[in-house]
C-alpha cells in the first residue's frame, strides 16, 4: 500500500498475487457497496492496470467514504472480492490506509482519469448554522439544489473548512475551453448557503485538460537500415490510408509533421477527418475509441555509399476506450405539460431500441404511436447522434403527487433507455429519473388601456398571493418603482406609466401623433421562465414641429425602436451647425428662427413656406440607414394685427413733486433668495421645473429720490406676448397675492446694501413655476409675466395703492413691466408627457 500525498489521493496497490493485505474471513454483504463506474466517478475512485498486470486504484483524500478527521488525518477501509478458480467462493480481502495531508491552499484542482475536483476553502460556509441550499452552474446559469446536483452524478459535500465538488469529465454542465491552445474541459459553480438572514456564497471551478492528440514518434535514424551514419534526408511525406496528402490537406485537417534531431513526430488531433469513432460497452458503461491509419513516406540518401532508400510505413492506431457518459438534457417547460428530454451523446453505430417505464416496456415505434414523438438527431457534421423524447404529463408512465399544502404538483417520469452497439449487437442501458414542478395556481391576467399621457396596466392575480416578479420594459417592480408607479387594490394592482417614460419604446412618430409601446412580464422568481407576456401600444396625439409669431421655429426629433443605433445629439439640422439645443439618448430638440440653419422660404399664393431638414451626417445616415425629417412652417402674409388700449381718469392728482426726465422699470430674475445674482441676457432661455420657486425682482432705476416709492399693482401671467389675452392667470391682484392661488406669491423686504441705496424703489416676490392649460386639457409651451407697477410719494402716502404694499386700493401713477417665462421645452413636455413635477421650464426676459 502506498500513499502518495502531494495529489491528494489514496493510492492502493493490490497485486493479482501476493496481496500484502488482512483476509476477511466473512462479510455481511448487506454492510458493502458495490462501487460501479458510475458511483466510483462520482465519489473520487480510479484506477488501472500497470505493465504486470497488477491492479492500481486510487482514491481522493475527500472520497465518499472517507473518514475525515478535522481536515487534517483521512482514512479509508475497502474490501475486494478477487477472482479466483470457480471451485470455491471468492477470497474477499480488507485494505485499509490513513493518510495525513496539511497544510491546505485556499483551492486545490484534481484532475483524474475518471473525474475532475475542485476543493475551496469556505470556514464561514460550512460553520455557525449555514445550510447548504442551491448550487448555480455557469454558463448556462442552470440552477439546483443539492439533491438535484446529486441525482445528476456530481458529489458535493462539506468537510470542516472546506467546500468539495466532483464531477466526470463529460457531465451536462461541464464544457470546452480552448486555453493557450489547449483544450480543458471546465465546470464553473457558485454554492449557496443560508442561515436565517443571511446568504454566503462559494465559488468553486475545475478545469481538466483532455486528451485530443494522438503523438506518432517516428525514429529519424533507423539504425539497422543505415551503414553509417551521414546521411541526408530528402523527404518526408504524411499520409492516411496510404494516401499521401499535400501541405493543404494536412492544414485543413490539422495533423502537423515535426522533423527534430533524433525524431520524426507526427501528431493527429483525436477525431480528425481521416478516422473513425466506435463504440464500446463495458460493465454497461459507453465508451469511444477512436482509429486512424497514418502513414508516413522518408527518402534518404546516404552519403558514403550514395544510395537512395525509400520508407514507407503504414501505423494503424486506435486510442485506449475514452468514457462517454451519456447524459439526460430536460428541456422540460412545466407550463407546456410535456417533459422534453434528449439521450446523447453517441457514435452513429449505436441505436435506441426500446425505452422501459415503471409499467411497461416500449418500443420505439410503439412509443411514437403512443404520442412520446421519439426522434434520431444528428449532429451538423454527421458525426454524432442523440434521442430526443416528449412524453405528456397526463400519460399513465407519469408519476403525479400533488402536494396542497405547497401549491404545487410534481410529476416523475422514470425510464430507461435500451440502446445496441452495432455490428456486433452489444446492448446496453441507461436510466433516468426526471421531476417537474407545476405551481396550482390560476395565472394572472393582464389588461391595459391609455388615456392622453399615460399607460396603465393591470394585474389581477385572482385571490392569489402573488408568486411572481414583474419586468416592465427591461426593468424589475423594485420598491423605488413601486412607489412611483404602483397603485395596489385587493386582488390586483395597476402600474400607471407616462408614454414617454424610458420603460417605454417609441415604435413610430407622425406629424401629430407618437405611437409607443411598454412590454410588461409576468415572470417565476425561481426559474426566471415568463408566466404571462403583455404588450400595449398606443398613440398619442401631440405637436412636434411649432411655429412662432416671431419668426421662430421648434422641432423635436424622436428614437424610434427601429433605429437603436441613432444618437440623437448627432442631429443637425440643414446646416450641419446647427445642432440641437436640447438632446439626450430619446431626444432631439432644435430652436432656431425661420432666416437661419439653412431654412428655405417659398412662396404659394399669399402663404410663406419656411422648410428645414433634420438628419444625420451623410456617413452616418449611409450607416444606420436613416431617414430624413422634414419641418416646415406656413405664414400668412396679409394678416392685420390690431392693438388695443384702455383709457380712465384718474381719481385724484399724484402729490409728488414736478419733474423733468424720465423714470424706468426693469424686472429681473434672480438666481437665487439672496438677489445677489441675476440671469443675464445671454442665459436665456433659463430652465426651471414646476413648482419650482422664481425669484422675482422689480426696481425703479435711474432714479436717486428717496421719496419716491415702488409698488407692485398687478402681476399677472398669459401665453404669448399681447397683455389682454386669454388664458391668463392672477400672480398679484390690487397689490396682494391671490387668494386663489394653491401656491401664493410671497413678498420679501429690502434692505439697503452695497447694491440698493434706496429700498423703496425695489419690490421683491417669490412665485412657484406654474404652467397655464390651454382649454383646461393639455399645459402650454410658454409663459409670459406682466405686472402694473404704481410710482408714488413715500413721504405723503394717499391711501391706495400708495398705502403700502398688499393693500387694496386703486393705484395712482400706472407704469408696465412684461417678464417673459418662454419654455422651448414645450414639445417635449407635450411629447415625453413627464410628471408634472419634472417639466423643464426656461425663463427669458424681454
Amino acid at each position: 500500500i502506498i500513499c502518495q500525498m502531494p495529489y491528494r489521493l489514496f493510492c492502493l496497490l493490490m497485486a493479482a498475487v501476493g496481496i500484502q493485505a488482512q483476509q476477511t474471513p466473512s462479510i455481511n454483504d448487506t454492510q458493502i457497496i458495490n462501487l460501479t463506474p458510475g458511483l466510483a466517478t462520482q465519489c473520487g475512485f480510479s484506477f488501472k492496470f500497470d505493465p504486470m498486470g497488477n491492479a492500481m486504484f486510487f482514491a481522493s483524500l475527500q472520497n465518499c467514504f472517507s473518514q475525515n478527521m478535522d481536515d487534517k488525518m483521512f482514512s479509508l477501509v475497502m474490501q475486494f472480492r478477487l477472482p479466483g478458480n470457480h471451485m470455491t467462493e471468492d477470497p474477499v480481502y480488507r485494505v485499509g490506509k490513513t493518510c495525513s495531508y496539511t497544510p491546505w491552499t485556499s483551492r486545490e484542482i484534481l484532475c483524474d482519469r475518471n473525474y475532475m475536483e475542485a476543493s475551496e476553502q469556505s470556514i464561514q460556509a460550512v460553520a455557525s448554522g449555514y445550510k447548504m441550499t442551491a448550487v448555480v452552474f455557469s454558463p448556462s446559469k442552470n440552477v439546483m439544489n443539492v439533491d438535484e446536483v446529486q441525482r445528476k452524478g456530481y458529489a458535493i459535500a462539506n468537510t470542516p473548512t472546506r467546500l468539495v465538488l466532483r464531477s466526470p469529465h463529460n457531465a451536462e454542465e461541464t464544457y470546452l475551453q480552448n486555453v493557450a491552445g489547449v483544450p480543458m474541459r471546465v465546470l464553473s459553480t457558485s454554492t449557496f448557503f443560508e442561515q436565517k438572514w443571511l446568504v454566503t456564497r462559494v465559488d468553486a471551478t475545475a478545469v481538466c485538460p483532455t486528451p485530443e492528440v494522438i503523438t506518432w514518434y517516428m525514429p529519424k535514424h533507423i539504425d539497422p537500415l543505415f551503414s553509417s551514419d551521414a546521411f541526408t534526408m530528402l523527404e518526408v511525406y504524411m499520409g492516411i490510408d496510404a494516401k499521401r496528402l499535400d501541405t493543404e490537406e494536412m492544414a485543413a485537417r490539422n495533423y502537423s509533421v515535426l522533423v527534430t534531431e533524433a525524431h520524426i513526430i507526427v501528431e493527429i488531433p483525436v477525431g480528425a477527418v481521416g478516422g473513425y469513432f466506435k463504440s464500446h460497452i463495458q460493465d454497461d458503461q459507453y465508451f469511444v475509441t477512436y482509429t486512424i491509419e497514418p502513414m508516413l513516406e522518408l527518402l534518404w540518401i546516404e552519403e558514403v555509399a550514395h544510395e537512395n532508400t525509400s520508407y514507407k510505413v503504414l501505423f494503424p492506431i486506435t486510442t485506449p476506450p475514452m468514457a462517454r457518459p451519456p447524459q439526460v438534457r430536460n428541456y422540460t417547460v412545466p407550463e407546456q405539460a410535456v417533459f422534453v428530454l434528449e439521450l446523447g451523446t453517441f457514435n452513429l453505430d449505436v441505436e435506441l431500441l426500446n425505452i422501459t417505464f415503471p409499467t411497461m416496456v416500449l418500443t420505439v415505434a410503439e412509443c411514437n404511436a403512443r404520442g412520446f414523438n421519439v426522434q434520431e438527431q444528428r449532429s451538423p457534421d454527421n458525426t454524432l447522434k442523440t434521442f430526443r423524447m416528449e412524453v405528456p404529463f397526463s400519460d399513465p408512465v407519469v408519476f403525479k403527487e400533488r402536494r396542497a399544502e405547497q401549491g404545487v404538483t410534481t410529476f416523475t417520469l422514470q425510464l430507461i433507455y435500451g440502446l445496441v452497439i452495432f455490428p456486433e449487437y452489444a446492448p446496453f442501458s441507461h436510466s433516468a429519473v426526471v421531476d417537474a414542478v407545476l405551481l396550482d395556481i390560476v395565472p394572472p391576467s393582464v389588461t391595459g388601456n391609455c388615456d392622453q399621457e399615460n399607460f396603465h396596466i393591470t394585474v389581477d392575480y385572482r385571490n392569489q398571493e402573488p408568486f411572481f416578479v414583474v419586468l416592465v420594459g427591461k426593468r424589475l417592480l423594485n420598491h423605488e418603482f413601486a412607489q412611483q408607479y404602483l397603485t395596489e387594490g385587493d386582488t390586483d394592482f395597476t402600474i400607471t406609466l407616462p408614454f414617454s417614460s424610458p420603460d417605454a419604446v417609441f415604435e413610430s412618430v407622425h406629424s401629430s401623433s407618437v405611437r409607443s409601446r411598454l412590454d410588461v412580464a409576468l415572470l417565476n422568481p425561481y426559474n426566471n421562465m415568463t408566466i404571462k407576456y403583455f404588450s400595449l401600444a398606443c398613440s398619442f396625439l401631440k405637436t412636434l414641429t411649432e411655429c412662432f409669431s416671431n419668426g421662430t421655429m421648434t422641432a423635436l426629433a424622436v428614437k424610434v425602436e427601429s433605429a437603436p443605433g441613432l444618437n440623437p445629439g448627432q442631429l443637425t439640422l440643414s446646416d450641419p451647425a446647427c445642432g440641437p439645443t436640447y438632446s439626450d439618448d430619446r431626444f432631439a430638440y432644435f430652436h432656431f428662427t425661420v432666416n437661419s440653419c439653412g431654412t428655405t422660404r417659398k412662396f404659394i399664393n399669399n402663404v410663406m413656406l419656411y422648410e428645414n431638414k433634420i438628419s444625420l451626417p451623410d456617413e452616418l445616415e449611409v450607416k444606420l440607414n436613416a431617414t430624413t425629417l422634414k419641418v416646415s412652417c406656413y405664414y400668412v402674409g396679409n394678416i392685420t394685427r390690431t392693438l388695443a388700449f384702455l383709457t380712465r381718469p384718474r381719481d385724484n392728482e399724484l402729490f409728488a413733486e414736478t419733474g423733468t426726465g424720465r423714470l424706468m422699470v426693469r424686472m429681473r430674475l434672480a438666481q437665487d433668495a439672496s438677489y445677489n445674482t441675476f440671469h443675464q441676457e445671454e442665459d436665456y432661455p433659463v430652465v426651471r421645473y414646476l413648482r419650482q420657486p422664481l425669484h422675482f425682482e422689480v426696481e425703479l432705476t435711474t432714479s436717486s429720490d428717496p421719496k419716491v416709492a415702488l409698488v407692485l399693482d398687478h402681476c399677472w401671467a398669459t401665453l404669448n406676448e399681447d397683455r389682454d389675452s386669454r388664458p391668463r392667470w392672477n400672480l398679484i391682484i390690487n397689490g396682494c397675492e391671490n387668494p386663489e392661488d394653491p401656491y401664493r406669491v410671497v413678498f420679501h423686504p429690502v434692505e439697503a446694501d452695497a447694491r440698493v441705496h434706496f429700498p423703496p424703489h425695489v419690490k421683491r416676490f417669490e412665485a412657484y413655476m406654474f404652467s397655464i392649460a390651454e382649454d383646461a386639457v393639455e399645459p402650454s409651451g410658454q409663459v409670459f409675466v406682466h405686472c402694473d407697477v404704481v410710482i408714488c410719494d413715500a413721504s405723503s402716502p394717499t391711501g391706495g395703492p400708495c398705502s403700502g404694499q398688499c393693500v387694496n386700493q386703486d393705484n395712482l401713477k400706472r407704469g408696465r413691466s412684461c417678464f417673459m417665462l418662454f419654455r422651448p421645452w414645450q414639445t417635449i413636455t407635450e411629447l415625453i408627457g413627464s410628471s408634472v413635477d419634472k417639466l423643464n421650464v426656461p425663463s427669458c426676459l424681454f
